[in-house]
């Protein structure tokens, strides 16, 4: 049995389950949304219990393969109810780290990207090159850094998503604002933007040609969509990209790479749970259905307590 946890209104979450629903496959929804609807009592072992979904009872000792997507649970419901459901989202978690179950991706896997800092670190170890970083609280530092690199971006430390702004004229008068909040600095890395998604052995990357500094958020910035194609990695690029991901003991990873006008590979960060659905609905890329085989029938490509 093939566990899907999350929410049934998050894209990556529902191509995953369409896709096992084409397969034919036996799976079951955890739906975040009525997690105070569900039943989860655990035996005399850390790992036994029983999971009860719409009348339906699942040793989940029976469990194979969990893609997890915990999310923040919908608002709804009264105050005992909010509280049965983030008890039974604390357990569950909690289980995707324990199981025997071939889990994507493991929640203590996952904490690398909690310190972009540290992760930059884990990269570089990988053999990427990684942007020159600047962590800090001192605006003297920030100034210095950008006379050393000239054009510099900033964003967050931790692993909550935030725009990447570049530090202009604009923001000279407001850099005091950093000795209240450590922010990240880098030196900005011209060239083009390549989203890699790994999944077990499987490279799947999409070229992204946008004139913003962060083309999640083109339209904020004033400049055209992202275009999204698929792009064929060199072979040692592809082969490092599926290394970096096995290292990080993440069998799905959203590796985010720019490829500089002289040929060099930088990596920026690597995303724990990646939103696919946005890349495979520009480019095609079969990247829930490598994902539901790898839940299925590959679960020995990376071992599941590795």
């Amino acid at each position: 049995m093939i566990l899907f946890y999350g929410r049934t209104d998050d894209p990556p979450l529902t191509r995953a389950v369409d896709a096992a629903g084409d397969a034919d496959l036996d799976h079951l929804v955890v739906d975040q949304a009525r997690l105070a609807r569900y039943d989860l009592v655990t035996g005399t072992g850390a790992l036994d219990g029983v999971l009860t979904i719409e009348g339906m009872r699942l040793p989940l000792a029976e469990v194979s393969a969990v893609y997890a997507r915990p999310l923040e649970p919908p608002v709804g419901g009264d105050l005992a109810a909010r509280a049965r459901a983030a008890a039974f989202q604390e357990w569950f978690v909690a289980w995707l780290d324990t199981t025997e179950a071939f889990v994507v991706n493991r929640p203590r896997a996952m904490e690398s990207n909690s310190s972009k800092p540290y992760q930059a670190q884990l990269i570089a170890r990988a053999g990427f090159a990684v942007p020159e970083t600047l962590v800090t609280d001192d605006p003297e530092e920030v100034s210095d850094f950008r006379v050393r690199h000239g054009r510099i971006v900033y964003k967050s430390v931790s692993g909550i998503r935030s725009i990447v702004r570049e530090f202009t004229a604009a923001d000279e008068s407001r850099v005091h604002l950093v000795r209240g909040l450590p922010t990240q600095f880098q030196a900005y890395v011209p060239g083009r933007d390549v989203r890699v998604h790994v999944v077990g052995e499987h490279p799947y990357a999409a070229a992204v040609d946008c004139d913003a500094i962060d083309y999640r958020y083109a339209h904020d910035q004033g400049k055209d969509a992202a275009r999204l194609t698929p792009l064929d990695l060199p072979p040692d690029t592809a082969r490092r990209c599926v290394d970096l991901a096995r290292s990080l003991d993440l069998p799905l990873a959203g590796i985010d790479l720019r490829c500089t006008p002289d040929g060099e590979w930088v990596c920026f960060e690597v995303n724990p749970m990646p939103a696919y659905s946005y890349y495979e609905a520009h480019t095609g890329l079969p990247i829930a259905r490598t994902l539901v085989d790898l839940l299925d029938g590959e679960r020995a490509a990376i071992p599941a307590g590795a």
